[in-house]
């Protein structure tokens, strides 16, 4: 009797997300396919009914944190992108850049765990990560009271909030990147605080 289709995206997203576990945990290369079909419960000949290879899920790993962690993780923080604020986009870097993000090695955002692993990916796995920046730029972008729709109604007004937001996402993520670098480090906690301090000092000028 052939699995329904409900099934089929199950077992899917059950793949993916011990896949995403293993990627952050180990990194790409790090990582087989047996590894992660048997952290599934599954057998390896299953795989390609739902992958043509282990990049393919890769991209895919990378894709759902905005869905699947990543939502709860913006849950847990109080962060709704539905009400984009200066107040949220401060609940955004509270939360990215706190010490519980930094010790949740298995919950991580991509952009901390894999981003010498994607700068040497195919362009699939790199555009599921440009999308998390992106999500990400757009929040802060948004909370600073810009419509990254818009057309030309204030162009400076919208390049200067642009650029804010980008130089927000880069201390969110290139602090923690560097935090996870120097594991137990003095210099690592004080790095992730500055990056903090001075992202949501952004947020009030």
């Amino acid at each position: 009797m052939p699995y329904s289709s409900e099934h089929k995206q199950e077992t899917r997203a059950k793949i993916v997300e011990c896949a995403r576990i293993l990627f952050n945990r180990h990194g790409f290369q790090d990582v087989t396919i047996d590894q992660i079909m048997r952290e599934a419960g599954l057998t390896r000949g299953g795989f390609y009914n739902h992958f043509k290879s282990k990049e393919a899920l890769y991209s895919a790993a990378v894709s759902s944190f905005l869905i699947g962690r990543g939502a709860q993780w913006r849950q847990g923080a109080g962060v709704d992108p539905q009400k984009p604020s200066p107040d949220m986009s401060r609940r955004m870097i509270e939360g990215y850049l706190s010490s519980a993000h930094l010790g949740d090695l298995d919950g991580q955002c991509p952009m901390i765990a894999l981003p010498s692993d994607v700068a040497r990916a195919n362009p699939d796995v790199q555009a599921s990560y440009q999308e998390l920046l992106e999500a990400m730029v757009w929040l802060f972008e948004s909370g600073a009271g810009a419509d990254p729709q818009a057309s030309n109604a204030n162009e400076e007004a919208g390049q200067l909030a642009r650029q804010k937001a980008l130089s927000l996402a880069a201390l969110c993520v290139g602090g923690m990147v560097l935090a996870r670098s120097l594991p137990d480090s003095t210099l690592a906690d004080e790095v992730r605080r500055a990056a903090h301090q001075t992202a949501t000092e952004m947020t009030m000028a």
